[in-house]
């Protein structure tokens, strides 16, 4: 087999071709002129010429045509402008993608506490080995907050709580189920006033953030209110719950939020739980939906909440 040969008697071939010299034409065909692809390359206009002629002569074709000082693309150089482009495309996002492989993502995730402290932090370790390129800032926040009063956090975890946004996206993992819930022995007096028709049962907790929740369980579950010997405030669900391992009586909770408690019998929820019409769900802003961070975080999110979703839930 012959190689053609160019003006120049040197063989024209993939591997011999001058890349700086394709890069500048690169930029001279998309600036549309020497000096400004000059200015981009920041380089003299001079070193543009030189390096236009070098792949010309190696081409052993006009890639420019040149009238009146101007410069515009000949068919050839049109043509080669194309295959240059999509050439250094590919090269640029394998480029990307190999950086990315060795480099570190962090997200600045927003959680409420309860659920950080029982669900989320006892699987940290399982999340770091199954994504080891991703660092993870776990920041304690109210159950009904969102990511537009913290534009510092990247996302959000939200439970029941969660209210649709305009630009946020969210996506659901795990179903928030709730129960009315206190250490055995209290669980025991709530389970004797449903079975006996007690007039006053246990001592209900409240924390403040969540004071609705209490009443939604009786609505949600179909049970008839109980008429509760008193109720103790608390300014959060945490303090809440604290209260409520001490024995001070009966609390509704989320059963994410307790999930070591009930596991380790310091919690107990004798008239069983009931699943919110919301489940817990992953915000973010609508345009980093799709970025690879955060896609990572939302299908880890929903493997372990896999089997859990609310009925109608995407």
């Amino acid at each position: 087999m012959t190689a053609t040969l160019p003006a120049s008697g040197r063989p024209s071939s993939a591997a011999s071709l001058p890349l700086n010299a394709v890069r500048v034409f690169d930029a001279v065909a998309r600036r549309g002129s020497l000096r400004a692809a000059a200015e981009e390359l920041r380089v003299v206009p001079g070193a543009v010429r030189q390096q236009m002629a070098s792949l010309e002569d190696h081409l052993g074709v006009a890639l420019l045509s040149r009238e009146g000082g101007r410069v515009a693309p000949t068919d050839a150089g049109r043509r080669f402008a194309d295959a240059v482009a999509v050439a250094l495309g590919i090269l640029t996002r394998a480029a990307d993608e190999i950086a990315a492989a060795g480099r570190r993502h962090r997200i600045r995730l927003g959680a409420p506490m309860a659920l950080a402290t029982n669900w989320l932090v006892p699987r940290l370790s399982k999340l770091m080995a199954d994504l080891p390129a991703l660092d993870i800032d776990i920041i304690p926040v109210s159950v009904s907050l969102t990511l537009t009063d913290r534009p510092d956090l990247d996302a959000l975890i939200a439970g029941g709580e969660y209210r649709p946004l305009p630009d946020i996206a969210s996506f659901s993992f795990m179903d928030d189920e709730f129960g009315l819930v206190g250490a055995p022995p209290e669980a025991e007096r709530l389970q004797m006033a449903v079975d006996t028709g007690e007039v006053a049962a246990t001592t209900a907790i409240i924390g403040r953030d969540v004071a609705y929740l209490l009443d939604d369980w009786f609505r949600e579950s179909g049970m008839l209110p109980l008429r509760f010997r008193k109720r103790i405030e608390t300014e959060t669900l945490e303090l809440a719950i604290a209260a409520a391992k001490a024995g001070l009586g009966i609390v509704a909770a989320p059963r994410a939020a307790i999930e070591r408690d009930l596991a380790e019998g310091a919690l107990v929820a004798p008239l069983g739980f009931v699943a919110r019409p919301v489940g817990y769900r992953l915000c973010c802003r609508s345009m980093d939906a799709e970025e690879k961070t955060l896609l990572s975080l939302r299908n880890w999110l929903m493997r372990e909440g896999a089997g859990k979703l609310p009925a109608g839930a995407e």
